[in-house]
């Protein structure tokens, strides 16, 4: 099992729910997790495909600890009705908001409940899955946002954040990008202002490409094309089981704190270190509307500390 590296420092007795753990960062994440002992919620759309990422975790580890949750991040009756599970399961030490949508639609599309659809689906419902397993987290837990290079390659439209003024693919990925890390500093601000004993911080994997990544039956794998391609960006790529190594460190480090914001050395590939976000995405006046925004977007009510 070449994919699977070193293990972590002992993890028994913890419990971690990663969303979007079927394929990708995700699942390299999860599939570390367990091998050091802990208990993970793999979150995904596909009951198949969470399947066949566990099935693969338990290959390499047979005594891993793993568990499916099905739930699309898109759908708000989706969302409460996954948290409602996850609420009636012990408590987590930690959250990864991993899932995303990468290859965005080329036209505007809209979510069930209306919005636009990669804001919902990378944002939204992380927001309002959140608003509801915040105080199912125990002491000392940490929530790591999955952010992106791209944060520093687009403006932020905090007055258009459905796109109703100008679609375009990249800038729907972009801007969720970005929106996603104004929500973790915005949840952390918040988090300590309640004293809180929650920690929220955003990670970076760099540029994380699959036909860098080793194959995985049934979850990775690129045909012989696309590994040669991807191989020709090798100076500058890396696989995406070394881009989870940031999202791993920034969950499980010692010296981690929330607010902080974790990449890759060499920006677009290894080890991590921590790193500078965007302005905006640390501007608490625009942290403060998105915040209001999602509430209303959500129709939820995101109390910290209440």
């Amino acid at each position: 099992m070449s994919w699977y590296p070193p293990a972590l420092p002992p993890l028994a007795g913890k419990r971690y729910l990663i969303t979007g753990a079927n394929a990708g960062l995700g699942f390299f994440t999860a599939a570390r997790l367990a091998g050091a002992g802990a208990n993970v919620v793999l979150a995904g759309r596909s009951p198949e495909r969470l399947e066949a990422a566990m099935a693969a975790i338990r290959c390499a580890r047979p005594e891993a600890s793993v568990e499916p949750l099905v739930i699309d991040l898109a759908s708000l009756d989706s969302v409460r009705a996954g948290a409602g599970r996850l609420l009636h399961r012990p408590p987590l030490d930690g959250v990864v908001t991993n899932a995303g949508m990468v290859h965005t639609p080329g036209a505007r599309l809209e979510s069930p409940d209306g919005n636009e659809l990669v804001l919902a689906t990378n944002v939204l419902g992380h927001f309002a899955l959140l608003a509801r397993l915040l105080p199912h987290l125990v002491p000392g837990a940490r929530i790591v946002a999955l952010g992106s290079l791209s944060s520093r390659l687009s403006t932020f439209r905090i007055d258009d954040l459905q796109l109703t003024r100008g679609y375009d693919f990249w800038r729907a990925y972009a801007q969720s990008k970005i929106a996603s890390q104004v929500f973790a500093f915005e949840l952390d601000r918040r988090l300590r202002a309640a004293d809180a004993p929650v920690s929220s911080l955003v990670a970076h994997p760099g540029y994380s490409i699959s036909g860098r990544t080793p194959r995985v039956p049934g979850v990775n794998e690129p045909t012989a094309g696309a590994r040669f391609a991807d191989a020709l960006q090798a100076a500058w790529a890396q696989g995406k089981h070394r881009g989870a190594e940031v999202t791993l460190h920034a969950l499980t480090a010692a010296e981690v704190e929330g607010g902080q914001f974790w990449g890759p050395r060499f920006r677009t590939k290894g080890e991590p270190i921590l790193q500078h976000p965007t302005r905006t995405s640390r501007d608490a006046a625009i942290g403060a509307r998105f915040w209001a925004f999602s509430e209303q977007a959500t129709g939820t009510t995101f109390a910290v500390g209440a």
